[in-house]
């Protein structure tokens, strides 16, 4: 663009050439420049359009500052907890608009349907929310690299005949979620099956089929594995018949369309994340450490959280509320530690719901560990004041972590793993460095050199991993008993609606 004024004037130059008289040169110089002119402008025009050309959608997404993505509520795909929006598609998105440096945007679409054909307007730029490659699918969207396995899985309840093949479940109650690749699975098996019919539901996630097949409100159900891992241990009574389908991938879905900017940056964030570990970390997050509980110990759990919680729920939020903590993580530490049992006691003689030994007990101010608010409270208090004491430069569910570990085998123990850790090339102030530690407290060559000696190192890694996984099934529950009310509500309010107007049609 520089070099053409230079290019104009040198035609203004050729105008003097000794072939061209003086007299005839003016007319013709006259017409020179309005060529020059026209092209001028020309050049411009040509400027501009190149300038205020259509942006790619990378190019438009990096201008507005957002990544729009649709998903839907759910434990494998985003929720909310104590420190605010999570689960696994959220923190997969949320790498990817860190990585653009752009604000990660979550749009809430319940319908398969809608979620895909929502994708490249103006509602998302993609959709993450467990979305399977199908080949139907394929036809209209274009998927990324696939970053999870899963398996079509056959649920029935547990008190009931088990199914061992697809013709157990002719004439039987059989529902899957509407416009999902296991209405698509289903589809292909009718063609052997012609008798073989099913509901496809709306506005339900797999979690609720579960729910409903756990109720027996339902025969069967057909959900992905990663969700019934997730959900397995709230809703006990729904077991796996069997695999319906062979191993599927999970992927994001984007446009097809010319304009693949987008689609190749999250190309380019797949193979970063799966040669660095990142996908690794995500993902043994979510999936990887859910602790696996007996049959009975999962029954259990689930009749508590329904039948227990709810005494001791109001003094849980009022000591979380006086100490600023989530009143769900105080919920999942009094549940490991007493199972919500008020007269708890341990051999080693500690009491009460948070049990309490006598002198952390007498620290706090609690004199009687019996008393459900007393033994709440002093417990809430004991935690916070371990977890201001740990240093600053420690956040987040880091410094969760770090508390726990503190609650159950002391400050020193814990202090003496993150000098471990350091000594042994981690680092002191991430949790995943320092679980790889503790547990060699417990071996002379390494305890001997540290201040507070041995220490049964195993067992606060498993302490951590069991009331982060309590936490999350609390919180899960919490949302689906919100939903519930909100969905009685609605249906309340249209039912008098209704009444409302046929009463005003009769008048």
């Amino acid at each position: 663009m520089s070099q053409e004024p230079n290019e104009a004037v040198n035609s203004e130059e050729f105008i003097a050439t000794p072939n061209v008289s003086l007299a005839a040169a003016k007319p013709y110089r006259t017409r020179l420049f309005s060529r020059l002119f026209f092209t001028l402008g020309l050049l411009a025009c040509t400027a501009l359009l190149v300038t205020s050309k259509t942006p790619t959608t990378l190019e438009r997404v990096l201008a507005d500052g957002q990544l729009k993505v649709i998903s839907r509520n759910g434990a494998t795909t985003y929720y909310e907890d104590s420190q605010g929006l999570t689960g696994f598609e959220y923190n997969l998105a949320l790498e990817f608009a860190r990585e653009l440096g752009v604000e990660l945007v979550i749009h809430d679409e319940e319908n398969l349907s809608t979620q895909l054909s929502s994708v490249g307007t103006p509602v998302g730029d993609l959709a993450a929310s467990g979305l399977t490659i199908t080949p139907a699918r394929q036809q209209k969207i274009h998927f990324s690299s696939p970053y999870l396995d899963v398996t079509q899985q056959l649920l029935y309840h547990s008190k009931h005949d088990k199914p061992t093949t697809v013709a157990d479940l002719i004439g039987k109650n059989l529902a899957v979620v509407a416009s999902s690749s296991h209405a698509e699975r289903l589809r292909e098996l009718q063609k052997d099956f012609p008798e073989l019919r099913w509901r496809e539901l709306g506005n339900v996630d797999m979690a609720d089929l579960m729910e409903m097949v756990h109720r027996a409100d339902i025969d069967y159900a057909i959900i992905d594995s990663n969700a019934f891992d997730v959900n397995s241990i709230v809703y006990p009574r729904a077991r796996v018949a069997f695999d319906i389908a062979e191993s599927e991938q999970l992927a994001w879905a984007f446009p097809r369309q010319r304009d693949d900017s987008l689609f190749l940056a999250a190309e380019k964030f797949f193979q970063r994340i799966k040669a660095d570990g990142t996908l690794a970390d995500i993902t043994d997050r979510f999936y990887g450490q859910a602790q696996k509980m007996t049959t009975g110990g999962a029954l259990t759990f689930a009749q508590r959280v329904e039948e227990r919680l709810p005494k001791y729920d109001a003094a849980l939020k009022n000591a979380a509320d006086a100490y600023d903590l989530d009143w769900r993580l105080l919920a999942a530490i009094s549940y490991q530690e007493s199972h919500w049992d008020p007269a708890a006691r341990s051999h080693t003689g500690v009491r009460g719901m948070m049990m309490l030994t006598r002198a952390t007990a007498r620290e706090m101010g609690v004199e009687d560990r019996l008393d459900v608010t007393q033994s709440i409270d002093g417990g809430a208090r004991y935690f916070k004041k371990i977890f201001k004491r740990l240093p600053e430069r420690i956040q987040g569910q880091d410094r969760i972590n770090f508390t726990l570990v503190a609650y159950n085998v002391g400050y020193g123990h814990m202090e003496d793993a993150r000098v471990l850790t350091q000594r042994l090339g981690g680092d002191p102030d991430q949790w995943e460095d320092v679980r790889q530690h503790l547990p060699k407290l417990a071996k002379g060559k390494y305890y001997r050199t540290l201040k507070h000696g041995y220490a049964r190192g195993w067992e606060p890694v498993d302490y951590v991993d069991k009331i982060t996984n309590f936490h999350s099934i609390i919180a899960w529950h919490q949302q689906l008993q919100e939903r519930r009310i909100a969905t009685l509500a609605k249906d309340s309010k249209d039912a008098a609606f209704n009444d409302t107007t046929a009463s005003m049609s009769l008048l």
